[in-house]
C-alpha cells in the first residue's frame, strides 16, 4: 500500500494569538512523532501546490473570496484569526487536497494523510468560521469530481459539526456527508433530522453523540454503520475530515476516545474502502482539530499505521 503525506512548512506561517488553541505547534508536533517513526521514510512525501482563487471558486462565493482578499489582520469571525500569512497558507491547504486527490488518480498513491491548517470543514460557501478560512475537504471533493472521481463519501469524525461541508453539498446527491460529533455542542447544528435537501435528501446522515461517548459507541458506528452506508453509496473517493479533538484529552471536547479507540475508527474508514481483495477506493485524510499536542501527534501516527496495514 502506497501512503503519501502531503507537508510543507509554509502551514506554520499561519500565526495565530498565543492563546488561541489552533497554532503552529499542532504541526509541529505531528511532524517531530513522526519523524521519529520507521513510518517516515515508508511514506511518499509529497508537497501541497498552491491552489488559486478560481480554484476556491469551485466552493466559496466570489463576494466572500473578494472579503478575503482585503482582509488585512485580525478576527473575521469570534473565533477565526487571520494573520499577513493565513490567506496564502490557506490556498497551501486547499491545495495539499487537490495535489492528494491527483496522485491518487495517476496512482502514485492509494492513500493519503495531508497535514495541514488552517481547518475547513466549518467554512461556509460565505464566510469563515471556527479556525477555518476555506473548506478544504469541500474544495478537494468538487477538484475530485472535476477530474473524474464522480462520486465522493465525506466523513467527519471532528468533535464538532462539519457545517460547512454539510450546507455546501446538501443538496447534491453525488457527495455523501457523514458526521459524528458531539452534541449539543459548537456549532450547534448536525442534528440526526438534518439528511439534505431536494435530490440530496438521504445523502447526509448525522450520529450526533452525547458528551461522554468513547470506543465502545464510535467503534460499533466505523466498523457497523459506515461500511453498508459506503457500500450502498459506491464512492469513487473517500475524503475525510479527520478532527483528532474527540480525544479523551482535548480541551474543547466532551468525547472521551482513546489510542484505541482512534485506531478502530481509522480502521473501520479503511476497511469501508476495500471494494475486493485486489480494489480499493482510494481515501484522503485532512486534518481538522485535535488541541492536545500529545493526543494529535500519537492519532496521527496511529492513523498512518493502519493506513499502511489495512
Amino acid at each position: 500500500m502506497d501512503v503519501g503525506f502531503v507537508y510543507d512548512d509554509i502551514f506554520l506561517k499561519h500565526e495565530t494569538p498565543r492563546w488561541h488553541p489552533e497554532c503552529k505547534e499542532r504541526l509541529i508536533s505531528i511532524v517531530k512523532v513522526l519523524k521519529g517513526s520507521p513510518l517516515w521514510k515508508r511514506m511518499v512525501h509529497i508537497w501541497p501546490r498552491r491552489a488559486n482563487f478560481r480554484d476556491i471558486e469551485m466552493v466559496h462565493h466570489k463576494s466572500y473570496i473578494e472579503r478575503i482578499k482585503g482582509f488585512e489582520q485580525g478576527y473575521i469571525d469570534p473565533d477565526t484569526y487571520i494573520s499577513k500569512g493565513s490567506i496564502e497558507t490557506a490556498l497551501f491547504a486547499v491545495g495539499a487536497v487537490m495535489e492528494a486527490v491527483d496522485s491518487c488518480k495517476n496512482n502514485t498513491i492509494q492513500r493519503a494523510f495531508c497535514a495541514v491548517r488552517p481547518p475547513g470543514h466549518h467554512a461556509e460557501a460565505d464566510r469563515a468560521m471556527g479556525f477555518c478560512i476555506f473548506n478544504n475537504v469541500a474544495i478537494g471533493a468538487r477538484y475530485a469530481q472535476k477530474v473524474g472521481f464522480k462520486k465522493v463519501f465525506i466523513i467527519d469524525f471532528d468533535v464538532h459539526h462539519g457545517n460547512g461541508t454539510q450546507h455546501i453539498f446538501e443538496d447534491d446527491d453525488r457527495v455523501f456527508y457523514f458526521s459524528t460529533h458531539q452534541y449539543p455542542h459548537y456549532p450547534g447544528t448536525g442534528s440526526d433530522s438534518e439528511r439534505g435537501k431536494g435530490k440530496g435528501n438521504g445523502y447526509t446522515y448525522n450520529i450526533p453523540m452525547r458528551s461522554g461517548s468513547g470506543d465502545r459507541e464510535f467503534f460499533t458506528i466505523y466498523n457497523e454503520i459506515l461500511p453498508e452506508l459506503v457500500k450502498g453509496f459506491g464512492p469513487d473517493i473517500i475524503i475525510v475530515s479527520a478532527g483528532y479533538d474527540i480525544c479523551s484529552e482535548d480541551p474543547l471536547s466532551g468525547i472521551k476516545i482513546s489510542r484505541e479507540g482512534i485506531r478502530g475508527i481509522v480502521r473501520g474508514i479503511l476497511l469501508s474502502s476495500i471494494q475486493t481483495q485486489n480494489s480499493i477506493t482510494p481515501v484522503i485524510f485532512a486534518l481538522e482539530g485535535g488541541y492536545d499536542l500529545s493526543a494529535l501527534a500519537e492519532s496521527v501516527l496511529i492513523t498512518i499505521e493502519e493506513m499502511f496495514s489495512n
